[in-house]
């Protein structure tokens, strides 16, 4: 399928291989079914293929089946280790690189570091296809709802061929440069994100100590200078924004085990460049602390707790 065909086509002509059908995989391919594109996916988790079926993907046996005559391949794995035993097909009875059509075109999800997405896109083109990295921000209820933000690297004519892909699983998409540009993009976000999190929380906490309520502080703080998304959107606190974890006795959303994997991105990227950053730095070992911790499987934003706790012992 010509870069032009797939912009322009109907979305029932264009084949989409999914692989990694977990809490963001799944929920974003089932709204390229419901967008009306020919989805076939493969996970590792029983369950996760289960609830895929359940929402019109055609689950196959292996990663390689999945992309037997693709046009678009899309990954969503933990790790750029998964990303590379899935193109090259270790233990999947065959690779994503090898199944695929000649110049597929491989949409990389997974946040993984920038030299992993790097290497990644150097193997997609020397087998012969196209390959953007394109990894996301939103969390579970971004995936859901279809309000996903990608951030992308790679060629302008990649971009948009992809476009109508990444319109159905997302409400803003940035081509944030060439490869590697993307999962740039994502480990800055998710650095500064790690850091307003601690700072959110520390105040909180610091409001309970000074004896303001918890919808006082978000009322002010929201309003002024010290609004951000860690605040607004998922406000570590029950109450002042209903549909936060705090809510839900912090279910994720985004999980501990997430950030802290993040923030080791963000430190390895500190370390090849030599930046001076102390505060993603401390995040870093904060989040990593918290999720060894028991931290792992609960919203990050429980992190208040830890905050909380360990100010109890100081008065």
């Amino acid at each position: 399928m010509s870069e032009e065909s797939l912009v322009t086509s109907d979305p029932g002509q264009t084949r989409v291989a999914f692989i990694g059908l977990g809490h963001m995989g799944g929920p974003m391919a089932a709204n390229l079914v419901r967008a009306g594109y020919r989805v076939r996916g493969f996970d590792v988790v029983p369950a996760a293929l289960t609830a895929a079926a359940a929402a019109g993907v055609v689950v196959a046996a292996s990663s390689a089946e999945a992309a037997a005559g693709a046009d678009v391949i899309i990954t969503m794995l933990p790790a750029g280790k998964h990303v590379f035993a899935a193109f090259e097909g270790e233990g999947t009875g065959g690779g994503l690189l090898a199944a695929a059509q000649p110049g597929a075109l491989f949409l990389e999800c997974s946040t993984i570091s920038v030299e992993d997405a790097l290497t990644a896109h150097e193997m997609v083109v020397a087998s012969g296809h196209r390959g953007l990295d394109a990894p996301v921000s939103g969390g579970v209820v971004g995936a859901e709802a279809g309000t996903l933000t990608f951030m992308v690297g790679g060629s302008e004519a990649d971009f948009a061929a992809a476009a109508p892909i990444f319109e159905v699983m997302g409400k803003r998409i940035v081509h944030c440069g060439g490869p590697g540009a993307g999962q740039a993009a994502k480990v800055c976000n998710n650095m500064i994100l790690g850091v307003s999190m601690i700072a959110v929380s520390e105040a909180f906490v610091l409001g309970e100590k000074l004896g303001l309520t918890h919808e006082a502080l978000y009322e002010v703080a929201a309003n002024a200078s010290g609004q951000c998304w860690a605040l607004t959107t998922n406000c570590p606190v029950p109450g002042p924004v209903p549909t936060s974890p705090a809510n839900r006795d912090y279910q994720p959303g985004f999980a501990g085990a997430l950030m802290a994997k993040d923030l080791g991105l963000a430190v390895e990227a500190l370390n090849a460049t030599g930046v001076d950053a102390v505060l993603g730095r401390a995040a870093e070992e904060i989040y990593r602390e918290f999720s060894l911790g028991g931290g792992d499987t609960t919203d990050f934003s429980g992190i208040i707790n830890t905050i909380r706790a360990a100010s109890k012992h100081r008065g």
